[in-house]
């Protein structure tokens, strides 16, 4: 019975494996269709880029710096295990994380995750970003300051010592991520002609709405994966609910955004609709394992209002963000968050402040790491391309490619 269930909890979390992978897909086809297509082949670039060397460094050390094994009484704020995977004695047993899963398992699930970081910034920097820049910044973000800002919650440090909880990372994976995109973005500027001389913005349609659409639907799809494996067994009480609140979370902020969005500028924009799909998302994954239906549901139609008024924040604060990365990571993120110490089962005036301290000390050192892996990028490879490059497109200035081949010259 022990073997059965042990295999049973494991081919699920590979299931969840499999699903948040597909997630890079999503953000893939999303960055594609909101931005030009003149970009496309350097976003699937970066996507690519994130999701391999995201893998190859928490293999090199971001497990082990993400899971060190604090000591005992220890602060709980460094520690590193050594370079190098390799299974434990009764890895590979009911043993190992109350039988929930191998230790292979263990490593492959949290690797997936971690590249969702950098992934969050390849969107909102899109179209201006110097590629060897972009991929400097990701190599120190996702190798270094991800895995410790884990370290902090799910690696067993301080954080979760004062009781911040964070269930399967609406701050430590999309703040984390969001942060990053808010200060990259500020040091990078906007694109050109997004902002006019007297600071009113622009709209520069993407490329394909359609594939776009794809890309959430993905997105909505693999965080079934995100969600349900964080509950780390197959345990069917825990992991339906966490399903069941991720869905409805994810219709309730569509709706609230799309009407939000309609009720502000009179018309019903998709894209509004799509990203607040994802802001509900991404505010229901802090707490999917605590929440009701109802509170769900309310969750997900307060990101959706708010992923709105974030939109046009960054637009009078002349910050460019081509996708929304923003308002759907970092400020549904810190509300997801908030909304555990006010709608999960510890929900308490005490739980409210552990959750918004550690909001605060987690922005604080994303925000620092981030402006001096900024600092450095700057000073050796550069952060953006010339404007030359930028208007004739990051296809051919960075890749000497079209991602849309034009036949009609060679068919003359």
């Amino acid at each position: 019975m022990e073997t059965a269930l042990f295999t049973a909890n494991n081919v699920w979390m590979m299931i969840c494996t499999a699903l948040v992978f597909f997630m890079h897909l999503g953000f893939s086809f999303l960055e594609i269709g909101l931005t030009r297509q003149k970009n496309t082949v350097n976003i699937l670039f970066k996507n690519f880029f994130v999701i391999t060397i995201g893998i190859l460094l928490y293999s090199l050390g971001g497990f082990n710096l993400m899971y060190p094994g604090f000591d005992e009484g220890s602060m709980g704020i460094l520690k590193f295990a050594g370079f190098g995977i390799g299974a434990p004695d009764g890895g590979m047993t009911p043993g190992y994380a109350d039988g929930g899963y191998t230790w292979w398992t263990d490593f492959l699930f949290q690797a997936v995750f971690a590249a969702t970081a950098a992934t969050i910034v390849s969107g909102a920097v899109a179209e201006r970003v110097k590629l060897g820049g972009f991929m400097l910044f990701t190599i120190l973000y996702v190798g270094l300051v991800y895995p410790i800002i884990g370290s902090w919650k799910w690696g067993g440090g301080f954080l979760d010592g004062w009781g911040f909880y964070d269930f399967a990372g609406s701050t430590l994976v999309h703040s984390v991520g969001g942060w990053a995109a808010l200060i990259v973005i500020y040091f990078l500027g906007s694109r050109i002609g997004k902002f006019n001389s007297d600071g009113s913005p622009n709209a520069i349609p993407g490329s394909n709405i359609p594939l776009s659409a794809a890309g959430v639907l993905i997105l909505w799809l693999g965080w079934f994966g995100f969600n349900g494996g964080s509950v780390l067994s197959a345990d069917p009480e825990l992991t339906s609910l966490a399903l069941v609140t991720t869905c409805l979370a994810a219709s309730a902020g569509g709706v609230s955004s799309a009407l939000m969005s309609n009720l502000l500028y009179k018309n019903f924009d998709l894209t509004m609709f799509m990203n607040g799909v994802l802001g509900g998302l991404v505010g229901i994954t802090a707490g999917a394992d605590q929440m009701g239906p109802t509170s769900a549901i309310l969750i997900g139609a307060i990101a959706g209002v708010i992923l709105v008024f974030g939109i046009s924040l960054l637009d009078k604060l002349k910050l460019d963000d081509p996708v929304g990365a923003i308002p759907v990571h970092l400020i549904c993120g810190i509300w997801g968050t908030l909304a555990v110490g006010i709608f999960g089962e510890m929900a308490s005036v005490e739980q409210f402040i552990n959750q918004l301290i550690g909001v605060g000390i987690i922005g604080a050192f994303s925000c620092i790491t981030a402006i001096i892996i900024v600092f450095i990028v700057k000073a050796t490879v550069g952060l953006r391309v010339s404007e030359e490059e930028e208007l004739k497109g990051l296809d051919l200035s960075e890749h000497s490619m079209d991602a849309y081949a034009d036949f009609s010259l060679s068919n003359k």
